[in-house]
């Protein structure tokens, strides 16, 4: 039985507060949140107790602890939960700056603790099916990846200022997935961008609609594109090019019914957003990261992971920029 301290009770804390608490194999013990509620709220409908953030990670009987607090705090707690002898998972990402995180990885190497950063999106059931499909051979040789990820609707201006902008807020779970994908790791970056949604997420100093394109040193290409509106729903599409073919994962639609008339064919929309669309991600995520603890085995996606997603989302920002092309160094 693996016991878990929660930090963070918001939207992300209570998925994964409610995932821990529907296994078999583990157990929440406690919550911690700046808004008491929310800490409450979620502690009751878990079966779990309501403490601080010292409290849980000083309390020994504490396994592992999930971190999905604001952003600004990752770090700081992933080095003292690492301190403290427990297993982390951290929602991505580990810090705004690259420095900032391999500092913190210098932490949790020397203490000798797992970590797992939150890139659910390779748990999902589509795209690992893609991506083990593409690794047993299937479309042979990896030519281009391209990655779509629309949100419904733009966040408010008041979370952008504070985001670390689209690139690394947002297509940081992209330039994951790129990663995964490729089979190498890109040396080049190039990036466009525009505020075409909200004229104020522009004033704030980022954009809401971008394209990114990637190349590895053999000339594999990843396209990238986001938007922060999609009118129809949340638009999440993975396409593999290869020498010998092509693997695709389309949405996923609230049901599968299709209707035909003499106007054409019709579905139903796409589910609306990440916490329907990636319930089974965040499933899978939390079993995969149990069964790292349970085994010894190091937690994948890792702290590297989230430092090298780090690295091309801030490589896209200066690229959109300056209006060039940013080289980068990942091996």
């Amino acid at each position: 039985m693996i016991r878990f301290g929660l930090l963070g009770a918001g939207r992300i804390g209570r998925i994964h507060g409610l995932n821990v608490a529907a296994r078999s194999d583990a157990r929440l013990v406690s919550v911690a949140d700046a808004s008491e509620e929310a800490a409450r709220n979620l502690a009751r409908a878990a079966g779990a107790g309501v403490s601080t953030i010292e409290a849980i990670l000083g309390d020994s009987g504490i396994d592992a602890v999930l971190i999905c607090t604001p952003t600004d705090m990752h770090a700081d707690l992933i080095e003292a939960a690492s301190r403290a002898g427990k297993a982390v998972f951290c929602e991505k990402p580990v810090d705004l700056d690259a420095g900032r995180i391999r500092r913190c990885l210098e932490v949790v190497s020397a203490s000798g603790k797992p970590l797992m950063i939150g890139f659910n999106r390779r748990f999902d059931p589509n795209f690992a099916a893609l991506h083990r499909r593409l690794h047993a051979g299937e479309i042979g040789a990896v030519e281009i990846v391209s990655v779509i990820s629309r949100d419904p609707g733009p966040p408010p201006v008041d979370y952008v200022k504070r985001s670390g902008g689209l690139f690394r807020d947002m297509m940081i779970h992209d330039f994951d997935m790129a990663r995964f994908l490729l089979g190498e790791e890109p040396v080049e970056v190039y990036a466009l961008g525009s505020s075409l949604v909200d004229p104020a997420i522009g004033e704030a100093g980022d954009v809401d609609t971008a394209a990114v394109l990637m190349k590895t040193r053999s000339g594999k290409i990843a396209q990238i594109s986001n938007s922060r509106r999609a009118t129809y729903g949340y638009d999440q599409r993975i396409e593999v090019h290869g020498s010998g073919g092509m693997l695709r994962a389309g949405n996923i639609h609230e049901t599968s019914v299709e209707s035909a008339t003499g106007q054409g064919f019709r579905a139903d929309p796409v589910q609306n957003f990440f916490l329907e669309r990636y319930a089974a991600a965040y499933r899978i995520e939390l079993e995969t990261f149990i069964a790292a603890i349970q085994s010894g085995h190091a937690p994948s996606p890792s702290g590297l992971d989230g430092l090298k997603a780090q690295i091309l989302a801030d490589a896209a920002t200066n690229s959109w920029k300056t209006g060039k092309p940013v080289a980068v160094t990942l091996d």
